[in-house]
């Protein structure tokens, strides 16, 4: 659809306001500029977050995992997120140098709520805290540190909607095309599909950490 031409698109705030009301009572008193004891126990209990962060080059969302936990909770008002091994991108690494707003929302299996975090991050190599993060005997080689500036948790509709966490709704990976075939075809050939898939797994197992 032209957007341009679309007279039903949306311009202003206060049409937003009209069409969607003000939010009231637990929308807005669940939302702190620091870190409960309640919200300290969700983030404990999380394998999984999504870091967003944008810069001059654009956007970027990155997933992050590993045991629950792994982001931790430095003060009522710090993160710390190590950057384990990766694909040397650094996508939101360069956003953060470029822009320190970011957001994370943390998501627990079996859980339908999530947790939302609006922070400030900077990125530290200090020795003492990349040590406090070793794993299977490696280093990350820079963790990120969150300052929070807004937290609240989002509830369950999204996940119940999605049925994310239902056995039954899982897709069979072989269904989908492999991840070799499709870096073959996007890179028109330059990567191929035999080589990248036979290297993957045992790549990806050896290189966790």
């Amino acid at each position: 659809m032209d957007s341009a031409a679309d007279p039903h698109r949306i311009n202003d705030v206060a049409t937003l306001e009209r069409i969607y009301g003000h939010p009231a009572g637990a929308a807005v008193e669940k939302e702190l500029d620091y870190l409960h004891p309640h919200y300290k126990l969700l983030i404990s209990k999380s394998p999984f977050v999504v870091l967003a962060t944008g810069g001059p080059a654009g956007l970027d969302t990155s997933p992050r995992g590993d045991a629950p936990g792994f982001v931790v909770v430095e003060d009522d008002r710090t993160l710390l997120l190590p950057d384990r091994k990766g694909n040397n991108r650094i996508d939101s690494l360069r956003n953060i140098v470029a822009d320190p707003q970011v957001a994370l929302i943390f998501l627990i299996p079996g859980v339908g709520e999530t947790l939302r975090v609006n922070g400030r991050a900077s990125i530290t190599t200090s020795p003492a805290v990349l040590e406090r993060f070793r794993m299977e005997g490696a280093l990350p080689r820079s963790v990120i540190v969150v300052k929070v500036d807004a937290v609240f948790f989002q509830c369950s509709r999204a996940l119940w909607r999605s049925k994310l966490w239902d056995a039954a709704t899982q897709i069979e990976r072989s269904s989908l095309p492999s991840l070799g075939t499709m870096v073959q075809d996007i890179s028109q050939q330059k990567i191929k599909a035999e080589v990248y898939d036979d290297n993957l797994y045992p790549r990806l197992k050896s290189t966790l950490y």
